[in-house]
């Protein structure tokens, strides 16, 4: 049985969304973009979270951010404690700003506890993936190793490093997706992983739904799951039938146009995970909020057994 949880959304319309500069294989700044397309076909997703229940607040865009849209490397928040970025390429470190000042203002809905300075490269939630009890991070091409020692300091959470290692799939959100963050089911491709990484992903997930090379590369990882319904990008074939038959409900959207930018439905989605108890002030969480499993490698809180 599958159970949909409420859940809450930050997005950011791509009123300026351009292809001007390439820092992904997928973005050829000779395409054409139709931005109006793109608003529309971004417009459908928005009401397709709405109209599932859930709640949807929208980041200003800003001119001269055409990537502003890909909301979710903006920011991670795990229990209230928000992770700013740092982003890999300079074309894009204006937007932390903006996320950031949007954290200040609007973290009383999410009991927000601390959210530092990064000191070190992260691209948010396009490298950092929650789950129930731990948080599975990539690295390789945008976000660094040591970004995902500070989640662990921030969250105090277990934090299990995957090393994505093909170039089409740079970010760990277009390789791999959260189907049900409370049993910890997941579906990746593994291609996109080194070896190493691949029999982590083997061990810890056994029933994982395992995705081919075509609706990899069409961006079908890159979804969005409420643990009920699955938002899918539409060129998604084989994935689609086997989330229908594991007792999901797939929902398929055309973010066609977006993808001309390297990103689909998760890109353009940053979740806010509120504090389970809002804090008074910023705080740690307690102890018994890691599980640290001592027999898989993984970046784990400071004093956590080994």
């Amino acid at each position: 049985m599958r159970r949909a949880r409420l859940r809450h959304y930050l997005m950011c319309p791509p009123t300026y969304f351009d292809v001007v500069y390439s820092i992904n294989p997928w973005m050829d700044p000779s395409v054409q973009v139709d931005r109006a397309l793109a608003i529309r076909q971004w417009s459908g997703l928005v009401e397709a979270y709405r109209s599932t229940g859930h709640r949807v607040d929208l980041l200003d865009p800003l001119p001269g951010m055409p990537d502003m849209v890909f909301a979710a490397n903006g920011a991670t928040v795990v229990v209230g404690h928000t992770l700013l970025a740092k982003f890999a390429n300079q074309e894009r470190e204006a937007e932390v700003a903006s996320h950031a000042e949007w954290h200040r203002r609007n973290g009383i809905l999410y009991g927000a506890g601390n959210m530092p300075e990064p000191s070190a490269v992260n691209e948010a939630e396009g490298d950092f993936a929650t789950l129930s009890r731990r948080i599975l991070a990539g690295y390789g091409f945008r976000t660094s190793l040591q970004a995902h020692r500070e989640l662990v300091a921030l969250t105090g959470r277990e934090v299990i490093s995957l090393e994505l290692v093909d170039p089409r799939l740079f970010h760990l959100d277009l390789a791999l997706a959260v189907l049900d963050d409370e049993r910890d089911h997941i579906a990746y491709y593994p291609e996109a992983f080194s070896k190493q990484s691949r029999e982590l992903l083997a061990a810890l997930f056994p029933d994982a739904l395992i995705a081919n090379r075509h609706d990899a590369y069409t961006f079908g990882l890159n979804a969005v799951s409420d643990g009920l319904h699955v938002f899918i990008p539409s060129g998604a074939r084989q994935l689609r039938e086997d989330l229908a038959a594991a007792g999901y409900w797939p929902i398929s959207i055309d973010l066609s146009e977006l993808s001309k930018g390297g990103g689909s439905v998760k890109c353009c989605t940053q979740e806010i995970r509120p504090a389970l108890i809002a804090p008074s002030r910023p705080s740690a969480l307690h102890a018994e909020d890691s599980i640290p499993v001592p027999t898989i490698p993984s970046q784990q809180p400071a004093g956590a057994s080994s």
